[in-house]
């Protein structure tokens, strides 16, 4: 018999066709599809996170609160903190509005892809997304935002929407959610220089969390 070896640039070469290709994703969003009734939808969770870049690479900018350069990418979660679609990542150095209308229709396709309406949806976030465009892009689409009220935003008139307090509890599922992400020590720091790796990494992490939570 003669022994197979598989070299770790034979598994890296596919790794990051297949990142290239969009394979993780895609099957993210099929294994999502098939699982969705484990969901609790009753109310799902916008929220960003930066990671420190220690590399450099693509979608990286220098961030002030971190002192350091990180990658930023908004997350969509269930209820209870399950990860159901991910931003295109960008630079640190952009804050979580930046590019909001095409990230979050990005990730409502996604959502689409996997069978799931964005319809009807009551969605909690935090004060840092608090703008006129995403409350907009949320009725357009049925949503129903939940948005905490940024003080600086409070002479304009959206800033008069009400704010459901008892709801909006269940927003701090996806400060779990981020743990179980940081868990990932190949996440906790990016190493990663392309961008589209770095996000397939989160997608293969998104079907380990979901498989661990539901099975």
């Amino acid at each position: 018999m003669y022994e197979v070896l598989i070299c770790w640039q034979t598994v890296y070469y596919y790794f990051n066709s297949w990142s290239e290709s969009g394979i993780w994703q895609k099957v993210w969003i099929q294994f999502l599809a098939h699982e969705k009734s484990c969901l609790d939808l009753s109310s799902i969770q916008l929220d960003g996170s930066h990671t420190p870049a220690k590399r450099g690479g693509e979608a990286v900018g220098y961030q002030g609160r971190k002192k350091s350069k990180t990658t930023n990418a908004l997350f969509l979660t269930d209820k209870n903190g399950l990860p159901i679609a991910m931003s295109p990542p960008f630079a640190g150095n952009h804050n979580d509005l930046f590019e909001i209308e095409s990230h979050f229709q990005k990730m409502l396709a996604d959502l689409q892809l996997s069978d799931i309406s964005p319809d009807g949806l009551f969605m909690n976030a935090d004060a840092g997304f608090d703008s006129k465009k995403l409350r907009e892009n949320c009725q357009k689409m049925g949503i129903i935002p939940n948005i905490d009220h940024n003080k600086r935003n409070r002479k304009k008139a959206y800033y008069q929407d009400i704010i459901d307090e008892e709801l909006y509890k269940e927003r701090f599922s996806v400060e779990r959610t981020n743990a179980w992400i940081d868990a990932f020590k190949i996440l906790l720091i990016r190493f990663e220089r392309k961008a589209d790796n770095w996000a397939s990494l989160h997608y293969l992490a998104f079907i380990l969390i979901f498989l661990k939570r539901n099975f």
